[in-house]
């Protein structure tokens, strides 16, 4: 596996596997990598010839109470861990090289309506970040197909949005979520849980259950909410949202209970750790 940090090394090595007709995918991260950031390089290994990785802490995503000072940076484990999955080329660009004019004076993108809910209205700023950051590494890789993760539902509903608006010629792969047995969705930020609260965080995946269970039942949606955001407080959740929406994260209209794809949203914190998580289903 190669490891660059420099723009026109990444830009030549690139035009070389372009030039002898290879497919390349590309898979982001902000590092600090896990089995399931590995299950998407293995993924895109499937859809191309090469795969770049990059790992990328980013400042723009960062909120005033979001220390990016503090943000778990592991170089050599995930430079093992990417090698071990099947990555070929691990991008590892500095602030600088991402960010010549500084991250306070950088052209920003900003996505609207789907990043104004949810995460969005709990991370003000957040997803203009992300868009921001996402764009360039597009346009610094150049991928033939990209691959994100379920887990981070509304950030992958905002590349989408950013990819058609953008006419990025990209093929977008959503992977699925990775859990650990018990049900609990692979995070970075499971390694801040204390052994009490790793043994509780699983109840955000049983009552995601349980919302497409109360759904397919026939239950409305406020009911649902409720008692779902009941359910995990009663667990020690303190909960940012629990809701019931449509895939483009849209309100379903009263009465439509049934009538096609709906995806449950948790956010929630034990102790100091926020975690999130989602479930697809039909109706």
């Amino acid at each position: 596996m190669l490891t660059v940090d420099q723009l026109g090394a990444l830009r030549s090595t690139l035009q070389a596997w372009r030039a002898s007709g290879q497919r390349v995918a590309f898979v982001p991260t902000m590092g600090n990598l896990h089995e399931g950031h590995h299950s998407l390089i293995r993924l895109a290994r499937e859809r191309a010839d090469r795969v770049v990785a990059s790992v990328f802490v980013n400042p723009t995503q960062f909120g005033p109470n979001e220390d990016f000072g503090r943000y778990p940076r592991t170089p050599d484990a995930d430079a093992d861990g990417l090698r071990a999955a099947g990555c070929d080329l691990l991008w590892r660009p500095s602030v600088e090289t991402m960010y010549p004019y500084g991250a306070q004076r950088t052209v920003r993108i900003a996505v609207p309506d789907v990043t104004e809910t949810l995460e969005g209205a709990h991370r003000p700023g957040h997803f203009d970040g992300v868009a921001t950051v996402v764009a360039r590494l597009f346009n610094q890789v150049r991928p033939d197909v990209a691959v994100f993760g379920r887990k981070d539902y509304q950030q992958l509903a905002v590349i989408r949005y950013l990819v058609r608006d953008l006419a990025f010629p990209i093929e977008l792969v959503a992977a699925p979520t990775r859990r650990d047995a018990d049900g609990l969705a692979l995070s970075s930020r499971n390694q801040y849980l204390s052994e009490d609260e790793r043994a509780r965080a699983p109840q955000i995946h049983r009552t995601l259950q349980w919302i497409r269970e109360a759904v397919q039942a026939g239950q409305g949606r406020e009911a649902v909410e409720a008692e779902a955001a009941r359910r995990l407080t009663d667990a020690g959740f303190e909960v940012d949202y629990a809701v019931l929406r449509r895939p483009d994260l849209s309100l379903p209209e009263a009465g439509d209970a049934g009538d096609g794809e709906r995806v449950a949203l948790v956010a929630a914190r034990l102790g100091r750790t926020r975690l999130i998580d989602n479930l697809e289903f039909v109706a």
